[in-house]
């Protein structure tokens, strides 16, 4: 009897260091394919069959008290649904994948523990600096934007400056370090001088907006360090905008653009834009608590704007193939209209919540500003690179907390 016990006792040992194995491999893969388009899907794939392995479906109602699982959760759910109602299944299909992205966040959370950690810091970092280096390769080099091999466009690129530039940032603030601090001012200043040299206007502009929040949150108490903080971004602003031909362009570019629009004519990256945001604005006001369906609020464009308001954006669907409207906010809203607005809002007041809970206050309030002021200008949550990178960071400093105690002070 105490044989066959220790056999089985064998065979249970194998199997959870053979488990654990797949998880580290799942970990490992996820955060290397996450800047692969393709890939990704299959390390989504490899991460659920470890996640099942692990036993991580029977710790789900443990897992779902993150607000932020709940909520994506509720936001993908509703959308699933708004394909019911839509015009077309397959549209509706082909756009919900786009956030489906999001729930990869539950079963990498629920693999996560101190002795994994290694496992997603690692290939993170490695990853993050191996894009880099190409982006920078191709803007410096090769005279390009983005990664176009990989399929980064320079919004995403752009994007993923931003992000890093903000957590670094929050990092940085927050510790009493004196190496960190001033490698993370260094990496943080080099970050937003190599955003400064992209054409995404929107996403640098979401970046200044959340770093200039981010000081004042800090700093809100001491005058004095706030009004010297101040003046440095002023003067760091300044200093790249005028080191930039990138900027300098695209801001040229940005005032032929609104002159165009004081001649009706739209056929521009801000015109464009406009219309999306008019037209959208009107379909919500059509349907507003259900939206028009999942996957059918590009054939509405399509469609409306050959007559709305006499025709003044006749022609722009030939102008540039519609695909979203340059906002996350009419998106969802055009897709399951108040419901979905309202799952929205619940997704970015969970995520705060979710790191505040884990003692990072000031990370989350900063990353769900610059989540909203990105997603004002462009589908921010369809760039399904960028909210698996900050799920990704979200997860690890979450499991960092919870077993290695506070990464940085709170304020």
């Amino acid at each position: 009897m105490s044989e066959k016990q220790d056999v089985l006792s064998d065979v249970s040992l194998c199997a959870e260091k053979w488990h654990d194995r797949t998880a580290k491999f799942a970990l490992f893969f996820f955060c290397i394919a996450l800047w692969h388009n393709t890939i990704v899907w299959l390390a989504f794939l490899v991460l659920i069959v470890a996640w099942v392995l692990d036993g991580g479906h029977r710790r789900l109602g443990e897992t779902i008290k993150e607000p932020l699982v709940l909520a994506i959760l509720i936001l993908c759910g509703f959308l699933a649904l708004g394909m019911l109602w839509g015009d077309s299944p397959e549209a509706g299909l082909l756009r919900w994948k786009k956030y489906f992205i999001l729930l990869a966040f539950i079963p990498f959370l629920s693999l996560l523990n101190k002795t994994r950690l290694p496992w997603a810091i690692g290939p993170l970092l490695v990853g993050y600096s191996t894009i880099l280096v190409i982006g920078v390769y191709q803007w410096m080099i090769v005279g390009g934007q983005g990664i176009p091999f990989l399929r980064i466009s320079y919004l995403t690129f752009s994007a993923m400056l931003g992000i890093g530039t903000i957590v670094t940032l929050c990092l940085t603030i927050t510790s009493n370090n004196i190496k960190i601090n001033l490698l993370g001012w260094g990496v943080a200043l080099l970050l937003l001088f190599i955003q400064f040299n992209q054409h995404a206007r929107g996403l640098l502009l979401a970046t200044l907006l959340t770093s200039a929040f981010l000081i004042l949150l800090c700093y809100k108490t001491e005058i004095r360090k706030l009004l010297g903080m101040t003046v440095v971004l002023v003067v760091v602003v300044v200093t790249f905008a005028y080191s930039s031909n990138s900027f300098q362009e695209r801001l040229a570019v940005a005032r032929d653009d609104i002159k165009l629009t004081q001649q009706d004519r739209y056929d521009s990256s801000l015109g464009y834009r406009l219309a999306l945001w008019d037209v959208g604005l009107f379909g919500i006001s059509q349907r507003p608590w259900f939206g028009h369906g999942t996957g059918s609020p590009e054939r509405y464009f399509d469609e409306t704007v050959v007559t709305y308001k006499g025709g003044v954006y006749q022609g722009l669907s030939t102008f540039h193939k519609t695909s979203h409207y340059h906002n996350d906010l009419i998106e969802i809203g055009m897709h399951i209209g108040l419901f979905g607005l309202l799952a929205f809002a619940f997704l970015l007041w969970s995520w705060f919540k979710t790191l505040k809970n884990h003692q990072l206050t000031l990370l989350g309030a900063t990353l769900v500003c610059f989540i909203f002021l990105a997603g004002m200008t462009d589908a921010f949550i369809l760039y399904s690179r960028i909210p698996a990178l900050m799920f990704v960071i979200t997860a690890i400093l979450v499991c960092w907390q919870r077993e290695n105690g506070p990464v940085s002070r709170e304020l």
